[in-house]
């Protein structure tokens, strides 16, 4: 039997009829309130939106472009981690990675000789089980570092994973005298696929709340990106401007527009008794495996002729080392000590806009205190959130902090008005050669699905490609997560494997760029001061000489 074709007046009619029962579903559903678009001051605008949404899981998105969907499915391929066979149920952590039956070993230099600067040191990790058992498959997350308390000498290692339960760690020799390995597990290899889990089906284990207040009347209801379906109406808080989404339930008396706060309301425990005993510290989380035989090594003088150490990216070498407790980079950048003098020279004229988390917030901090000329200028913001601008007249010198916009995983109640869209605040800036701009978003969205933080890093990507665009002369640089102290209570929500997954799509979304890294990852792996959220101060000295040497590469000693 023949089919006959649809007309074109027949084509119009089914959209119209399909796009009226979209319209009434969303009419019956949810009650959208505009992001508001700052001008002169904050306004909120109640409107109608007909963007639609698509869901991943609970987390809800705008769709993508292809060409948008095919870099997010290559970003993901691309941090797979090794496949672990299933657990058994129940699970049995006797015949998970144990640190301490778990060894390393330093291979003989290739070539045979002494140890030189320039060579690289091979170390052999054999991981077992608590029972003693060699693991046969691979999948566990170690860092390693090769370090001289006495030099104030540090580097990260590579781990190379054989997926057979061995790992290689290369490292490259970088200064003369004494050069100590040290090989931490992080997580068993039985363990990331839990924490993986954990994004997928939990992304609203932490849960957030917002305050609406009209009057005396006053109510609290739950907000995320990631919701559980329910039939309540929700407020619909997406930006139109970078599509990030965020939604509340709507109060039941209150009206949209009435919201005045919002803040962390609590964290779900969501791990299983038999899970959580694969994150106990000093059993099996961030412990040192011990050596099979010598864990020194002692480093002549290069050979005569023999290159230099550089690294091009990462993946391929170390981005730098310590000597004398100073950063050395590895990248072709020549990494300047700045003292607070020569910090006021680089920054004479220049307007600095930082961006992001409170990793990026201790660069305020730093340079409020060793800079005597700059003082804060009292914008009556709140502790710890901002925003908080300090001014330099004499030198005419500005520098601005703003917290990204939501998620904020804390506890500190923050007005809407005060969460900014880095892309949005981007995209206010002339930009130019007397305009540096600083942002590092990772911690927050540990607990989240991956394409929540692709499509963040996306919409600022965007706005900086438009900025180097209109102002090619603006300097932009960019902070990477780092490792931090692991608890039993927390590491489901802020787990190092979550940083570094992120890290690695940081790197591959803004390669290419005119933009330049602050390898914080790196940095804190390879100093000797312990993991820690918010990096100790040495480590932020040295992170900001990394941002001077690129804002004035000719300055500093």
């Amino acid at each position: 039997m023949r089919v006959r074709a649809c007309t074109r007046r027949e084509y119009t009619a089914i959209f119209l009829i399909a796009a009226f029962v979209f319209f009434i579903f969303v009419i019956r559903h949810m009650e959208v309130v505009e992001r508001p678009h700052k001008v002169n001051s904050t306004i909120f605008v109640q409107s109608f939106s007909t963007v639609s949404y698509m869901h991943h899981g609970l987390c809800t998105f705008q769709p993508l472009s292809p060409e948008d969907a095919v870099e997010e499915q290559l970003l993901l391929d691309s941090i797979v981690w090794p496949e672990t066979p299933p657990l058994p149920d129940p699970l049995l952590v006797e015949q998970t990675s144990d640190p301490a039956h778990s060894t390393f070993t330093i291979l003989p230099r290739r070539g045979g000789g002494q140890w030189r600067v320039g060579d690289q040191l091979e170390v052999m990790i054999k991981m077992s089980d608590f029972q003693g058992r060699p693991k046969k498959f691979g999948g566990d997350f170690l860092l390693t570092r090769l370090h001289n308390l006495k030099l104030g000498a540090g580097v990260a290692g590579q781990v190379v994973d054989h997926l057979n339960g061995s790992y290689s760690a290369v490292f490259s020799l970088l200064w003369e005298g004494g050069a100590q390995v040290e090989v931490t597990l992080v997580h068993s290899s039985e363990a990331i696929p839990v924490l993986s889990r954990l994004n997928t089906e939990h992304p609203n284990r932490v849960h957030f709340g917002t305050l609406y207040q009209s009057g005396s009347l006053s109510e609290t209801t739950a907000c995320s990106f990631c919701l559980h379906p329910t039939q309540k109406l929700l407020c619909n808080y997406t930006d139109l401007r970078t599509g990030e989404p965020w939604f509340c339930e709507k109060p039941k008396k209150l009206s949209c527009d009435a919201r005045i706060q919002q803040s962390r309301k609590g964290i779900d425990q969501v791990l299983t008794a038999n899970e959580a005993k694969l994150f106990q510290s000093r059993v099996n989380m961030k412990v040192f495996i011990q050596a099979s035989g010598p864990a020194n090594v002692t480093v002549l003088p290069k050979e005569e002729g023999q290159p230099e150490v550089k690294s091009s990216s990462v993946t391929s070498g170390p981005s730098g080392y310590y000597y004398q407790g100073m950063w050395q980079a590895l990248d072709g950048t020549t990494v300047k000590q700045f003292t607070s003098s020569a910090i006021t020279q680089c920054l004479k004229g220049k307007v600095l806009y930082l961006y992001g988390d409170s990793t990026v917030r201790q660069w305020f901090e730093f340079l409020n205190i060793v800079l005597p000329d700059l003082k804060e200028f009292n914008l009556h913001s709140l502790k710890k959130l901002g925003p908080f601008m300090a001014l330099d007249y004499g030198n005419n010198i500005m520098v601005t902090f703003r917290l990204h916009g939501p998620p904020i995983v804390s506890f500190a109640p923050a007005p809407p008005s005060k969460l900014y869209y880095i892309a949005n605040e981007i995209d206010s800036l002339t930009g130019g050669p007397n305009t540096v701009v600083a942002f590092g978003v990772w911690a927050h969205f540990a607990p989240f699905p991956m394409e929540v933080y692709i499509r963040r890093l996306r919409s600022i990507r965007r706005a900086v490609v438009r900025l180097l665009t209109r102002a090619p002369g603006t300097v932009v640089i960019i902070r990477t997560g780092n490792p931090r102290a692991l608890t039993p209570d927390l590491v489901h929500i802020f787990s190092d494997w979550y940083s570094l997954q992120r890290s690695k799509v940081l790197r591959a979304m803004f390669k290419g760029l005119n933009v330049h890294l602050v390898e914080a990852w790196e940095m804190v792996v390879a100093h000797h001061l312990p993991h820690n959220l918010h990096p100790e101060p040495p480590i932020i000295k040295n992170m900001i000489d990394v941002i001077m040497s690129h804002v004035c590469p000719r300055m500093g000693s």
